[in-house]
C-alpha cells in the first residue's frame, strides 16, 4: 500500500515537471534542471519539486525566523508600522512571483531567492554590515557582504554546519542578488557551477566592487525586485517618522513614477514586463531607468544618510568592536561559558569548526543575531535607549 502510495506521488512529481515545459518560457529554469551539491536519497520520490523544497527548507531555517527583529534601515526606533527585514523579504518575493508569472518563469526558484536573499544581514541594517565588514577586514578575513553571507548561513552554518544542500540556482540568485547597485538590463551569466560561485564569492570579499551576475532569469528578476519593494517603501516610512515630506520628492521621478509606494511598484513592475517580456534579459525601460536612479539618489541623501537616524551611529559602532574582541578572546581562551559557545558552536559540526578561523566564527555569530540579541549582550548602561514613536 506504501509503496503505491509513493508511486502516486512520485506521478505527481513527474506530472508537475511535465507541465512546467508546457507553460514556462523557454528562458524560465526548470525545475528538474536543479543541482545540488550532495545527492539527497530522500528527494528521489515523493511529489515536491526541487525549488519548492529549498523554499521549505529556507523558511525552515533558524535564520530565516530571525528576520522578524532584524533591521531594515530604521533601528532603534519602535513603531508598529515601520518595516522589517521580514517584512522586506515577503515584499520582494511577491513582487518578483507577480513579474515572474507574467514572464513564463519558475515561481518555485523565484521564492526561493527571495525569502534567502537577506538571511546574512547583521543586525542594525546596513550600518551594522559596514561595522563588521570593518572588523572583518582588519581580522584578515575579508570584506563582509551580507549577499556572501547569506550564502554562508545556508550552505555551511544553518543545520549545526551541515547546511540545507540548497541547488546551485538558488545559492547563486542569493548571492548576486545585489540590490543597491542599479541596472538597467540583467542578462543571465549562465552555465555557473559550485565551484564558479564560490570563487565568486572569494573575490567579493577580496574587492567590493566586484559585479556579481545571477545565472537565470529568475535570479534576475529578485534583484530588480529587490530595489522595488524598498524603495517606495522606505519613502513611505521615512514620510511617517517626520524624516522627508512627500512634496521633497524630486518632480523628475515623480511625474514618471508618481509619489506613493502604491503607484512606484505599479510603474516598475509594468515597466520590466513590458520591456523584458519574451526577451533573454530582465530591463527597465531607459526612461523608468533613469527615474529610479534619481529616487536611489534622493533615499540615499535623504534617508539612508539623514543625521536623524545616525546619532547613535557611533555607539552602536563601538559595541560591534567590543563584542568581536571580546568572542575571539573566548574562542581563545575556550571559555565555555562565553555565548558563542553556548549559543553557536554547542553541538557545531566538526567539519565546521575545522574549516573556520576564529575570527569566521565570531563574524558568524554576530552575523545572525537580531537587533535585541546583540543588545542584550551588553550591561543595561552600555544600550543605547529604543525612541518610541
Amino acid at each position: 500500500m506504501n509503496k503505491f502510495k509513493d508511486q502516486n506521488l512520485n506521478t505527481i512529481s513527474l506530472a508537475l515537471n511535465e507541465r512546467e515545459t508546457e507553460i514556462l518560457s523557454p528562458m524560465a529554469t526548470l525545475s528538474n534542471t536543479g543541482v545540488r551539491r550532495f545527492h539527497d536519497a530522500r528527494l528521489d520520490e515523493g511529489y515536491r519539486q526541487t525549488f519548492s523544497v529549498d523554499v521549505d527548507r529556507i523558511l525552515h531555517s533558524r535564520a530565516y525566523t530571525r528576520y522578524i527583529d532584524k533591521t531594515q534601515v530604521f533601528y532603534l526606533i519602535h513603531h508598529d508600522h515601520i518595516t522589517h527585514r521580514v517584512l522586506h523579504v515577503q515584499l520582494v518575493s511577491k513582487i518578483a512571483r507577480s513579474i515572474g508569472r507574467y514572464l513564463g518563469l519558475n515561481e518555485d526558484l523565484i521564492e526561493a531567492i527571495a525569502l534567502g536573499h537577506d538571511i546574512g544581514h547583521t543586525p542594525f541594517g546596513h550600518d551594522g554590515e559596514r561595522f563588521l565588514s570593518e572588523l572583518c577586514r582588519a581580522s584578515g578575513i575579508g570584506d563582509f557582504h551580507h549577499n556572501v553571507q547569506s550564502v554562508q548561513f545556508l550552505d555551511r552554518v544553518e543545520r549545526k554546519g551541515k547546511g540545507w544542500n540548497l541547488c546551485l540556482q538558488t545559492l547563486d540568485g542569493v548571492l548576486c542578488h545585489d540590490g543597491e547597485v542599479h541596472n538597467q538590463v540583467l542578462k543571465p551569466e549562465r552555465n555557473k557551477t559550485f565551484e564558479m560561485i564560490e570563487k565568486e564569492m572569494a573575490l567579493k570579499k577580496e574587492n567590493s566592487l566586484t559585479q556579481l551576475m545571477p545565472m537565470t532569469l529568475e535570479g534576475c528578476v529578485v534583484r530588480m525586485a529587490d530595489t522595488i519593494s524598498y524603495i517606495g517603501r522606505d519613502i513611505e516610512d521615512a514620510i511617517r517618522l517626520n524624516m522627508i515630506k512627500r512634496s521633497d520628492l524630486p518632480k523628475e521621478s515623480v511625474d514618471v513614477l508618481g509619489d506613493t509606494n502604491g503607484t512606484i511598484v505599479y510603474h516598475l513592475v509594468t515597466d520590466i514586463i513590458n520591456t523584458s517580456f519574451q526577451n533573454t534579459y530582465v530591463a527597465f525601460s531607459q526612461k523608468i531607468s533613469e527615474a529610479l536612479k534619481q529616487l536611489k539618489d534622493f533615499n540615499l541623501e535623504c534617508i539612508y544618510m539623514n543625521p536623524k537616524i545616525k546619532k547613535k551611529t557611533d555607539t552602536i559602532k563601538t559595541l560591534f568592536g567590543i563584542l568581536f574582541e571580546k568572542y575571539l578572546d573566548d574562542i581563545e581562551n575556550e571559555n565555555r561559558s562565553s555565548m558563542i559557545f553556548k549559543g553557536f558552536l554547542e553541538d557545531m559540526s566538526e567539519d565546521y569548526i575545522q574549516n573556520h578561523r576564529k575570527e569566521e566564527i565570531v563574524r558568524d555569530f554576530i552575523a545572525g543575531m537580531t537587533d535585541q540579541y546583540f543588545l542584550r549582550q551588553f550591561p543595561e548602561d552600555m544600550r543605547p535607549k529604543i525612541i518610541n514613536k
